[in-house]
């Protein structure tokens, strides 16, 4: 791996100038004690990297140097087919194969282009890490071991050995081993899956639920040709009519709407409300939850700014919650710490 880190501060250098030790750190994701080891091992092989001091310093190559450095290893000729699926290279465990693999690319456009794809990385942003609001986005974390594995199963077609952890609404299962037969690896909502074959049967893995993994010698038994697309719509399909499946009528704004659209699996007739009083107006939607569970986490969210019409039975469980919950805030006396509080001077709140 440091052959291949080399390769990426050279390459660093190249394209990008004077770097001081901080910034190639954070770009290679090592020490800078790791950077200064890596300049001098390069210096020491002939390439004429220097010093700059100063508060502007680093590090820079002499003009005109250039190497033939550019051959794509295997993962990160993956990484880059990758990149054309929605944080693929991020789930897959292919993010740092695919930032060396985009500098040997770029090190290998004439110079004519190479500015062009400089500008393009510095001037577009494509899905951040967080919103507006400064909310992260929502990801998995799975170990770099288990990943490589999976990959490793789906792709050269060999079975895999997995302990596989349940889903959260069973805490008391333990993880147990599978052999399984791996189909393909997709990636929805920033989750990734696995989808195989266990006894001939399907079965979709969360890749986050797999705590360890291992490649097997035997070949793996699946269909040579595989259309995943129209595999994974039918698994959807198929998730989204199995269980307990609750369908219930809410009346909300548009704003909760595009709410439940995100989070309930289906939305079926909405209907405005004529009598509404709410600046924009009210709608009545029928939507259909996995079970009553689901429903209950995905309208809580909305708080006043939903009502369920029917049932009866999701409408008081909810009702009850939220008297519940006022009863922990009532408005006529202040709270134990308003009351300690009460003898000293008022502040005015610190600006952020």
């Amino acid at each position: 791996m440091r052959a291949d880190r080399l390769v990426s501060l050279v390459l660093l250098l190249r394209q990008r100038g004077r770097l001081s030790a901080q910034t190639l750190a954070r770009e290679l994701e090592v020490s800078t004690r790791t950077v200064l080891r890596d300049i001098d091992a390069l210096s020491a092989a002939g390439v004429p990297v220097y010093a700059e001091r100063g508060r502007h310093g680093g590090f820079s190559l002499l003009p005109g140097f250039r190497t033939e450095l550019t051959g794509l290893r295997h993962d990160e000729a993956l990484a880059l087919l990758a990149a054309g699926l929605p944080r693929g290279e991020e789930l897959f465990g292919l993010a740092q194969a695919l930032g060396s693999g985009m500098r040997k690319l770029v090190d290998a456009l004439p110079e004519s282009h190479r500015s062009q794809a400089t500008t393009v990385t510095e001037r577009i942003l494509i899905d951040p890490d967080i919103d507006l609001l400064a909310r992260p986005r929502a990801s998995e974390e799975v170990p770099a071991e288990v990943l490589e594995s999976v990959r490793l199963g789906v792709l050269r077609g060999r079975r895999l050995r997995i302990l596989y952890r349940p889903s959260g609404r069973s805490p008391t299962r333990p993880p147990r081993w599978r052999i399984v037969d791996p189909v393909g690896l997709v990636s929805a909502r920033g989750r990734g899956y696995l989808l195989a074959l266990t006894g001939g049967e399907d079965r979709t893995y969360r890749l986050s639920r797999i705590e360890a993994a291992e490649l097997l010698a035997e070949a793996a038994d699946r269909p040579e040709t595989v259309d995943l697309p129209a595999l994974w719509r039918e698994r959807s399909e198929r998730f989204r009519t199995s269980g307990d499946i609750v369908d219930v009528t809410v009346r909300t704004t548009g704003a909760g709407a595009a709410a439940l659209r995100a989070t309930a699996i289906d939305l079926g007739d909405v209907r405005p409300v004529e009598q509404s009083t709410v600046a924009g107006g009210e709608l009545d939607l029928d939507v259909t939850f996995q079970d009553a569970e689901h429903a209950i986490w995905a309208l809580w969210q909305l708080g006043p700014d939903a009502e369920v019409i029917a049932p009866d039975e999701l409408r008081d469980h909810l009702g009850d919650r939220a008297r519940a919950m006022a009863a922990r805030y009532p408005t006529s006396a202040p709270s134990p710490r308003r009351r300690r509080s009460s003898g000293r001077s008022a502040r005015a709140p610190r600006a952020r």
